[in-house]
Protein backbone atom coordinates (compact mmCIF):
# COMPACT_ATOMS: atom_id res chain seq x y z
CA UNK A 1 0.00 0.00 0.00
CA UNK A 2 1.38 3.40 -1.02
CA UNK A 3 2.34 5.67 1.86
CA UNK A 4 0.36 8.94 1.78
CA UNK A 5 2.30 12.09 0.90
CA UNK A 6 0.06 14.30 3.02
CA UNK A 7 -0.79 13.40 6.60
CA UNK A 8 -2.47 15.99 8.83
CA UNK A 9 -4.79 14.41 11.38
CA UNK A 10 -4.53 17.07 14.06
CA UNK A 11 -3.45 20.63 14.79
CA UNK A 12 -0.85 19.48 17.32
CA UNK A 13 0.86 16.32 16.07
CA UNK A 14 4.64 16.74 15.76
CA UNK A 15 5.24 18.77 12.62
CA UNK A 16 7.55 17.07 10.12
CA UNK A 17 7.00 18.91 6.81
CA UNK A 18 5.59 22.35 6.03
CA UNK A 19 4.95 24.55 2.99
CA UNK A 20 6.21 28.16 3.14
CA UNK A 21 6.44 31.12 0.74
CA UNK A 22 9.22 33.60 1.42
CA UNK A 23 8.05 37.21 0.96
CA UNK A 24 9.39 38.66 -2.28
CA UNK A 25 9.20 41.68 -4.57
CA UNK A 26 5.39 41.59 -4.35
CA UNK A 27 5.69 43.19 -0.89
CA UNK A 28 7.46 46.22 -2.33
CA UNK A 29 4.77 46.63 -4.98
CA UNK A 30 2.14 47.68 -2.44
CA UNK A 31 1.42 51.42 -2.53
CA UNK A 32 -0.81 53.59 -0.32
CA UNK A 33 -3.33 53.75 -3.17
CA UNK A 34 -3.38 49.97 -3.70
CA UNK A 35 -3.18 48.82 -0.06
CA UNK A 36 -6.91 48.34 0.42
CA UNK A 37 -7.47 46.34 -2.76
CA UNK A 38 -4.44 44.19 -1.88
CA UNK A 39 -5.86 43.59 1.63
CA UNK A 40 -3.05 45.34 3.52
CA UNK A 41 -3.28 48.03 6.21
CA UNK A 42 0.37 49.02 5.93
CA UNK A 43 3.42 48.43 3.76
CA UNK A 44 5.99 46.00 5.20
CA UNK A 45 9.70 46.67 4.74
CA UNK A 46 10.77 43.77 2.54
CA UNK A 47 14.35 43.38 3.75
CA UNK A 48 13.28 42.97 7.36
CA UNK A 49 10.23 40.88 6.44
CA UNK A 50 12.55 38.43 4.70
CA UNK A 51 14.92 38.35 7.69
CA UNK A 52 11.97 37.63 9.98
CA UNK A 53 10.65 34.93 7.67
CA UNK A 54 14.09 33.34 7.39
CA UNK A 55 14.26 33.23 11.19
CA UNK A 56 10.88 31.47 11.22
CA UNK A 57 12.03 28.94 8.61
CA UNK A 58 15.28 28.31 10.46
CA UNK A 59 13.43 27.74 13.73
CA UNK A 60 11.31 25.12 11.97
CA UNK A 61 14.40 23.47 10.47
CA UNK A 62 16.09 23.45 13.87
CA UNK A 63 13.14 21.39 15.13
CA UNK A 64 13.60 18.80 12.36
CA UNK A 65 10.80 20.15 10.18
CA UNK A 66 11.29 19.85 6.43
CA UNK A 67 10.70 23.32 4.96
CA UNK A 68 9.29 23.14 1.44
CA UNK A 69 9.12 26.40 -0.51
CA UNK A 70 6.14 27.04 -2.75
CA UNK A 71 8.25 28.74 -5.45
CA UNK A 72 10.48 25.66 -5.75
CA UNK A 73 7.48 23.37 -6.29
CA UNK A 74 6.09 25.66 -9.00
CA UNK A 75 9.48 25.82 -10.69
CA UNK A 76 9.67 22.02 -10.64
CA UNK A 77 6.31 21.90 -12.44
CA UNK A 78 7.39 24.44 -15.07
CA UNK A 79 10.71 22.62 -15.60
CA UNK A 80 8.86 19.41 -16.44
CA UNK A 81 7.25 20.74 -19.58
CA UNK A 82 6.97 23.97 -21.52
CA UNK A 83 3.40 22.94 -22.31
CA UNK A 84 2.55 22.90 -18.59
CA UNK A 85 4.05 26.34 -18.16
CA UNK A 86 2.13 27.70 -21.14
CA UNK A 87 -1.11 26.14 -19.88
CA UNK A 88 -0.58 27.77 -16.50
CA UNK A 89 0.09 31.18 -18.05
CA UNK A 90 -3.03 30.99 -20.20
CA UNK A 91 -5.16 30.15 -17.13
CA UNK A 92 -3.46 32.89 -15.13
CA UNK A 93 -4.08 35.52 -17.81
CA UNK A 94 -7.61 34.33 -18.48
CA UNK A 95 -8.52 34.63 -14.79
CA UNK A 96 -6.95 38.10 -14.76
CA UNK A 97 -9.36 39.12 -17.55
CA UNK A 98 -6.94 38.80 -20.46
CA UNK A 99 -8.26 35.72 -22.20
CA UNK A 100 -7.87 37.19 -25.67
CA UNK A 101 -6.67 40.38 -27.32
CA UNK A 102 -3.58 42.50 -27.70
CA UNK A 103 -2.91 42.77 -23.97
CA UNK A 104 -3.10 38.99 -23.66
CA UNK A 105 -0.66 38.58 -26.53
CA UNK A 106 1.76 41.17 -25.20
CA UNK A 107 1.70 39.70 -21.69
CA UNK A 108 2.12 36.15 -22.99
CA UNK A 109 5.14 37.09 -25.08
CA UNK A 110 6.66 39.07 -22.20
CA UNK A 111 6.17 36.32 -19.61
CA UNK A 112 7.49 33.59 -21.91
CA UNK A 113 10.76 35.57 -22.20
CA UNK A 114 11.73 34.86 -18.57
CA UNK A 115 13.50 31.84 -17.17
CA UNK A 116 11.19 29.69 -15.07
CA UNK A 117 12.67 31.01 -11.83
CA UNK A 118 12.34 34.62 -12.99
CA UNK A 119 8.82 33.97 -14.25
CA UNK A 120 7.58 32.80 -10.85
CA UNK A 121 9.07 35.87 -9.19
CA UNK A 122 7.38 38.08 -11.79
CA UNK A 123 3.97 36.42 -11.46
CA UNK A 124 3.98 37.09 -7.72
CA UNK A 125 5.50 40.57 -8.06
CA UNK A 126 3.02 41.80 -10.69
CA UNK A 127 3.54 43.64 -13.97
CA UNK A 128 3.38 47.41 -14.24
CA UNK A 129 1.64 49.02 -17.17
CA UNK A 130 4.83 50.83 -18.18
CA UNK A 131 6.82 47.59 -18.43
CA UNK A 132 5.25 46.75 -21.80
CA UNK A 133 5.34 48.92 -24.90
CA UNK A 134 2.57 47.83 -27.24
CA UNK A 135 -0.41 49.27 -29.09
CA UNK A 136 -3.62 48.22 -27.39
CA UNK A 137 -6.55 47.98 -29.77
CA UNK A 138 -8.92 46.05 -27.48
CA UNK A 139 -11.99 47.91 -26.25
CA UNK A 140 -12.29 45.38 -23.42
CA UNK A 141 -8.79 46.24 -22.22
CA UNK A 142 -9.19 50.00 -22.67
CA UNK A 143 -12.72 50.63 -21.40
CA UNK A 144 -14.03 49.89 -17.96
CA UNK A 145 -10.68 49.10 -16.35
CA UNK A 146 -9.26 51.03 -13.42
CA UNK A 147 -6.89 53.49 -15.08
CA UNK A 148 -5.51 54.51 -11.67
CA UNK A 149 -4.16 51.00 -11.09
CA UNK A 150 -0.49 51.00 -12.13
CA UNK A 151 -0.54 47.25 -12.77
CA UNK A 152 -1.62 45.13 -15.70
CA UNK A 153 -1.17 42.11 -13.42
CA UNK A 154 -1.55 42.88 -9.73
CA UNK A 155 1.09 41.76 -7.23
CA UNK A 156 0.21 38.93 -4.82
CA UNK A 157 1.63 40.21 -1.50
CA UNK A 158 -0.56 37.93 0.65
CA UNK A 159 1.12 34.83 -0.77
CA UNK A 160 3.42 34.38 2.23
CA UNK A 161 0.28 33.31 4.11
CA UNK A 162 0.40 29.78 2.69
CA UNK A 163 -2.35 28.54 5.01
CA UNK A 164 -5.19 29.95 2.93
CA UNK A 165 -5.06 28.94 -0.78
CA UNK A 166 -5.27 25.28 0.21
CA UNK A 167 -5.78 23.22 3.36
CA UNK A 168 -4.39 19.78 4.17
CA UNK A 169 -6.94 17.56 5.92
CA UNK A 170 -6.11 13.96 6.74
CA UNK A 171 -4.43 12.49 3.64
CA UNK A 172 -6.11 14.97 1.32
CA UNK A 173 -6.42 18.63 0.51
CA UNK A 174 -8.88 21.35 -0.40
CA UNK A 175 -7.82 23.73 -3.16
CA UNK A 176 -9.76 26.81 -2.25
CA UNK A 177 -11.75 29.40 -4.12
CA UNK A 178 -10.61 32.46 -2.20
CA UNK A 179 -12.88 35.36 -1.34
CA UNK A 180 -11.14 38.41 -2.76
CA UNK A 181 -9.81 38.89 -6.28
CA UNK A 182 -6.50 40.02 -4.75
CA UNK A 183 -5.85 36.45 -3.55
CA UNK A 184 -7.69 34.21 -6.00
CA UNK A 185 -4.67 33.56 -8.27
CA UNK A 186 -2.76 32.02 -5.33
CA UNK A 187 -4.73 28.77 -5.39
CA UNK A 188 -4.04 28.33 -9.12
CA UNK A 189 -0.41 27.68 -8.12
CA UNK A 190 -1.71 25.14 -5.59
CA UNK A 191 -3.83 23.42 -8.23
CA UNK A 192 -0.94 22.98 -10.64
CA UNK A 193 1.37 21.69 -7.89
CA UNK A 194 -1.12 19.09 -6.68
CA UNK A 195 -2.03 17.95 -10.20
CA UNK A 196 1.43 18.05 -11.81
CA UNK A 197 4.27 17.91 -9.27
CA UNK A 198 5.67 14.36 -8.98
CA UNK A 199 5.62 14.62 -5.20
CA UNK A 200 1.82 14.94 -5.23
CA UNK A 201 0.26 14.06 -8.57
CA UNK A 202 -2.10 11.10 -8.33
CA UNK A 203 -1.22 10.59 -4.66
CA UNK A 204 -3.53 13.06 -2.88
CA UNK A 205 -7.27 13.04 -2.28
CA UNK A 206 -8.74 16.36 -3.39
CA UNK A 207 -11.68 16.95 -1.08
CA UNK A 208 -12.79 20.16 -2.79
CA UNK A 209 -11.40 22.07 -5.78
CA UNK A 210 -11.19 25.75 -6.63
CA UNK A 211 -13.88 25.52 -9.33
CA UNK A 212 -16.58 25.81 -6.67
CA UNK A 213 -18.44 29.11 -6.65
CA UNK A 214 -18.54 29.58 -2.87
CA UNK A 215 -15.66 31.01 -0.85
CA UNK A 216 -13.41 28.90 1.35
CA UNK A 217 -10.00 29.66 2.89
CA UNK A 218 -7.54 27.54 4.84
CA UNK A 219 -7.32 29.84 7.85
CA UNK A 220 -10.87 28.77 8.67
CA UNK A 221 -10.10 25.04 8.47
CA UNK A 222 -8.76 23.42 11.66
CA UNK A 223 -8.14 19.68 12.08
CA UNK A 224 -8.96 18.96 15.73
CA UNK A 225 -8.36 15.22 15.48
CA UNK A 226 -8.52 12.42 12.93
CA UNK A 227 -12.29 12.67 12.52
CA UNK A 228 -13.30 16.16 13.75
CA UNK A 229 -12.85 19.47 11.96
CA UNK A 230 -13.61 23.01 13.10
CA UNK A 231 -14.45 25.43 10.29
CA UNK A 232 -15.10 29.13 10.66
CA UNK A 233 -18.10 30.83 9.10
CA UNK A 234 -16.27 34.09 8.62
CA UNK A 235 -15.43 37.03 6.41
CA UNK A 236 -13.54 34.61 4.15
CA UNK A 237 -15.51 31.33 4.34
CA UNK A 238 -19.22 31.02 3.67
CA UNK A 239 -21.75 28.73 5.33
CA UNK A 240 -22.46 27.23 1.88
CA UNK A 241 -18.81 26.22 1.55
CA UNK A 242 -18.79 24.64 5.00
CA UNK A 243 -21.91 22.64 4.15
CA UNK A 244 -20.51 21.69 0.74
CA UNK A 245 -17.22 20.48 2.21
CA UNK A 246 -19.10 18.54 4.88
CA UNK A 247 -21.12 16.72 2.21
CA UNK A 248 -17.99 15.87 0.23
CA UNK A 249 -16.08 14.59 3.26
CA UNK A 250 -18.99 12.62 4.67
CA UNK A 251 -19.72 10.97 1.31
CA UNK A 252 -16.12 10.16 0.37
CA UNK A 253 -15.07 6.64 1.45
CA UNK A 254 -11.43 7.82 1.68
CA UNK A 255 -12.36 10.38 4.34
CA UNK A 256 -12.39 9.51 8.04
CA UNK A 257 -14.04 12.78 9.06
CA UNK A 258 -17.52 12.41 10.51
CA UNK A 259 -17.93 15.60 12.58
CA UNK A 260 -17.58 19.25 11.67
CA UNK A 261 -18.19 22.11 14.05
CA UNK A 262 -19.11 25.28 12.18
CA UNK A 263 -18.11 28.27 14.30
CA UNK A 264 -19.56 31.65 13.38
CA UNK A 265 -17.20 34.55 14.08
CA UNK A 266 -17.46 38.31 13.42
CA UNK A 267 -16.98 39.15 9.76
CA UNK A 268 -14.24 41.76 9.86
CA UNK A 269 -10.58 42.26 8.93
CA UNK A 270 -9.30 41.94 12.51
CA UNK A 271 -10.88 38.49 12.79
CA UNK A 272 -10.87 37.39 9.16
CA UNK A 273 -10.31 33.64 9.79
CA UNK A 274 -11.10 31.26 12.61
CA UNK A 275 -7.39 30.69 13.24
CA UNK A 276 -6.87 34.39 13.93
CA UNK A 277 -9.11 34.06 16.98
CA UNK A 278 -8.82 30.39 17.96
CA UNK A 279 -6.12 27.72 17.77
CA UNK A 280 -5.52 24.31 19.33
CA UNK A 281 -2.19 24.11 21.18
CA UNK A 282 -2.39 20.86 23.15
CA UNK A 283 -4.67 17.88 23.60
CA UNK A 284 -6.90 19.90 25.94
CA UNK A 285 -5.60 23.47 25.60
CA UNK A 286 -6.77 26.20 23.23
CA UNK A 287 -6.01 29.86 22.68
CA UNK A 288 -8.98 32.12 21.99
CA UNK A 289 -9.80 35.79 21.59
CA UNK A 290 -12.88 36.42 23.77
CA UNK A 291 -14.10 39.12 21.35
CA UNK A 292 -15.69 36.39 19.21
CA UNK A 293 -18.28 35.82 21.95
CA UNK A 294 -21.13 37.99 23.19
CA UNK A 295 -21.31 39.54 26.65
CA UNK A 296 -22.58 36.24 28.05
CA UNK A 297 -19.73 34.24 26.51
CA UNK A 298 -21.99 32.72 23.89
CA UNK A 299 -21.73 32.36 20.11
CA UNK A 300 -23.32 30.53 17.18
CA UNK A 301 -21.95 26.99 16.75
CA UNK A 302 -23.35 24.06 14.77
CA UNK A 303 -22.25 20.43 15.07
CA UNK A 304 -22.60 18.74 11.67
CA UNK A 305 -22.72 14.96 11.31
CA UNK A 306 -23.83 12.62 8.51
CA UNK A 307 -27.54 11.92 8.22
CA UNK A 308 -29.40 9.33 6.13
CA UNK A 309 -29.34 9.57 2.32
CA UNK A 310 -26.42 12.03 2.20
CA UNK A 311 -28.18 14.54 4.44
CA UNK A 312 -26.49 16.46 7.24
CA UNK A 313 -27.69 16.55 10.81
CA UNK A 314 -27.29 19.91 12.59
CA UNK A 315 -27.13 20.42 16.33
CA UNK A 316 -26.95 23.98 17.61
CA UNK A 317 -24.64 24.96 20.47
CA UNK A 318 -23.70 28.33 21.96
CA UNK A 319 -20.69 27.62 24.20
CA UNK A 320 -17.31 27.00 22.57
CA UNK A 321 -15.64 25.27 25.53
CA UNK A 322 -18.58 22.95 26.11
CA UNK A 323 -18.76 22.09 22.42
CA UNK A 324 -15.07 21.23 22.28
CA UNK A 325 -15.42 18.93 25.27
CA UNK A 326 -18.40 17.27 23.63
CA UNK A 327 -16.89 16.59 20.21
CA UNK A 328 -13.42 15.69 21.48
CA UNK A 329 -14.59 13.57 24.39
CA UNK A 330 -12.73 15.66 26.99
CA UNK A 331 -13.81 16.05 30.60
CA UNK A 332 -11.94 19.34 31.05
CA UNK A 333 -10.27 21.86 28.76
CA UNK A 334 -8.03 24.86 29.31
CA UNK A 335 -9.08 27.93 27.29
CA UNK A 336 -6.38 30.62 27.34
CA UNK A 337 -7.59 34.11 26.41
CA UNK A 338 -5.55 36.47 24.25
CA UNK A 339 -4.00 39.21 26.39
CA UNK A 340 -5.46 37.49 29.47
CA UNK A 341 -8.85 38.86 28.46
CA UNK A 342 -7.82 42.44 29.26
CA UNK A 343 -10.03 45.03 27.51
CA UNK A 344 -7.01 46.90 26.07
CA UNK A 345 -4.26 44.28 25.84
CA UNK A 346 -6.54 41.59 24.37
CA UNK A 347 -7.68 43.55 21.28
CA UNK A 348 -4.18 44.98 20.77
CA UNK A 349 -2.53 41.56 20.73
CA UNK A 350 -5.42 40.13 18.74
CA UNK A 351 -4.70 42.75 16.02
CA UNK A 352 -1.21 41.26 15.83
CA UNK A 353 -2.42 37.64 15.90
CA UNK A 354 -1.93 36.79 19.54
CA UNK A 355 -4.11 33.69 19.10
CA UNK A 356 -2.58 32.61 15.79
CA UNK A 357 -0.20 30.04 17.25
CA UNK A 358 1.46 27.28 15.24
CA UNK A 359 1.81 24.06 17.21
CA UNK A 360 4.92 22.08 16.25
CA UNK A 361 4.18 19.39 18.86
CA UNK A 362 1.60 18.95 21.63
CA UNK A 363 2.03 21.86 24.02
CA UNK A 364 4.83 23.46 21.96
CA UNK A 365 4.06 26.48 19.78
CA UNK A 366 5.54 29.26 17.67
CA UNK A 367 4.20 32.77 18.25
CA UNK A 368 5.02 36.39 17.42
CA UNK A 369 7.36 38.00 19.97
CA UNK A 370 5.32 41.21 20.10
CA UNK A 371 2.40 39.48 21.86
CA UNK A 372 4.33 39.22 25.09
CA UNK A 373 1.34 39.22 27.47
CA UNK A 374 -0.33 36.31 25.67
CA UNK A 375 3.00 34.49 25.35
CA UNK A 376 3.72 34.75 29.06
CA UNK A 377 0.22 33.51 29.81
CA UNK A 378 0.81 30.48 27.58
CA UNK A 379 3.99 29.72 29.52
CA UNK A 380 2.10 30.00 32.81
CA UNK A 381 -0.25 27.34 31.46
CA UNK A 382 2.66 25.01 30.76
CA UNK A 383 3.09 25.68 27.04
CA UNK A 384 6.60 25.74 25.54
CA UNK A 385 6.69 28.97 23.51
CA UNK A 386 9.16 29.80 20.71
CA UNK A 387 8.96 33.46 19.70
CA UNK A 388 9.75 34.77 16.22
CA UNK A 389 10.38 38.34 15.12
CA UNK A 390 7.30 40.12 13.87
CA UNK A 391 7.70 43.84 13.22
CA UNK A 392 7.14 43.52 9.45
CA UNK A 393 5.46 40.15 8.91
CA UNK A 394 2.62 41.11 11.24
CA UNK A 395 1.64 44.05 9.02
CA UNK A 396 -0.08 41.55 6.71
CA UNK A 397 -2.52 40.58 9.52
CA UNK A 398 -1.43 36.98 9.88
CA UNK A 399 0.70 35.02 12.32
CA UNK A 400 2.79 31.81 12.37
CA UNK A 401 -0.16 29.52 11.61
CA UNK A 402 -1.20 31.74 8.72
CA UNK A 403 2.32 31.58 7.27
CA UNK A 404 2.53 27.78 7.25
CA UNK A 405 0.74 24.88 5.57
CA UNK A 406 1.57 21.56 7.22
CA UNK A 407 2.16 18.71 4.79
CA UNK A 408 2.94 16.05 7.38
CA UNK A 409 2.25 15.75 11.09
CA UNK A 410 2.89 12.66 13.12
CA UNK A 411 -0.33 11.00 14.25
CA UNK A 412 -1.18 11.37 17.90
Amino acid sequence: MQKPVINVNSEIGTLKSVLLKRPGAEIENITPDTMARLLFDDIPYLKNAQLEHDYFAQLLSDHDVEVVYLDDLVEDVFNQSSDLKTAFLQRFLDEAGYGLGTTHNALSEYLESFTNNELITKLYAGIRRNELDFTNDSLHDLAGRDAANPYLLNPLPNAYFTRDPQATIGNGITINRMTYKARQPESLFSEFIIHHHPRFTGKVDIWRNRDNLTRLEGGDQLVLNDHVLAIGVSQRTSSKSVEGLARELFANPSSKFDTIIAVEIPHNHAMMHLDTVFTMINHDQFSVFPGIMDANGQMNIFIMTPGPDNTIKLAHRNNLAATLKEVLGLSEIDVIETGNGDAIIGPREQWNDGSNTLAIAPGEVITYDRNYVSNELLRQHGILVHEIRSSELSRGRGGPRCMSQPLWREDL
